[in-house]
């Protein structure tokens, strides 16, 4: 993963809240110059309630399948109108949110030997999970168990909840369990300033 600047990570956090702000206003959206996001990586789009900083929408592209900035643009919209936890944000509404882009790494299956578990390969603030079964996925990012608190068994427990499996489903065989991380950028208020987040 290409590491961004935080000016560069401000201007993409920015587009972010502009797609939102042009779906929701039936605006055509113009494609700024993102020479530096045009390569293929996977991100999360994150909505927070201000002053609460409550989860109002959270949708992305866990594999690096569109350029950045594309990925961005399209996850911003999902977030704000296509989680299926909330209902489809309002253009006053937008004005009370905040925007965090989450960048993503390639997710990397964690391979075991007999001696190691998965809470041996997982760094908590660090990086962020998914549980794959079949057809079946739940994602959780690197800001989640932190957030709340969690330990490492905690955080395999509930991506496999994230997943609707059972909390214990990462110790089945035919589950594969990915790790990676994330570049955070987002907002201190409403179209405020764009801090990195440090976990």
């Amino acid at each position: 993963m290409v590491m961004l600047t935080l000016e560069q990570g401000a201007k993409l956090v920015k587009y972010a809240r502009l797609s939102i702000k042009d779906y929701l206003s039936g605006g055509a959206l113009e494609v700024k110059d993102f020479s530096f996001a045009r390569d293929k990586q996977g991100v999360f789009v994150t909505l927070l309630t201000y002053p609460e900083k409550e989860l109002r929408g959270c949708i992305g592209f866990p594999e690096p399948v569109l350029p950045l900035y594309d990925s961005i643009s399209k996850a911003a919209v999902y977030a704000a109108v296509d989680d299926p936890r909330f209902i489809e944000l309002s253009l006053v509404e937008l004005d009370k949110v905040i925007v965090e882009i989450s960048v993503l790494t390639v997710p990397e299956k964690i391979v075991l030997s007999d001696t190691k578990r998965y809470e041996d390969k997982i760094t908590i603030g660090k990086d962020g999970l998914i549980i794959r079964r079949g057809n079946v996925s739940g994602l959780l990012l690197p800001q989640v168990p932190v957030e709340f608190g969690w330990d490492k068994k905690q955080f395999l427990a509930q991506t496999c909840v994230k997943a609707g499996l059972p909390s214990d489903c990462y110790l089945l065989s035919g589950v594969g369990v990915y790790r990676f991380q994330a570049q955070i950028f987002s907002e201190e208020s409403p179209y405020g300033v764009v801090v990195e987040k440090i976990l």
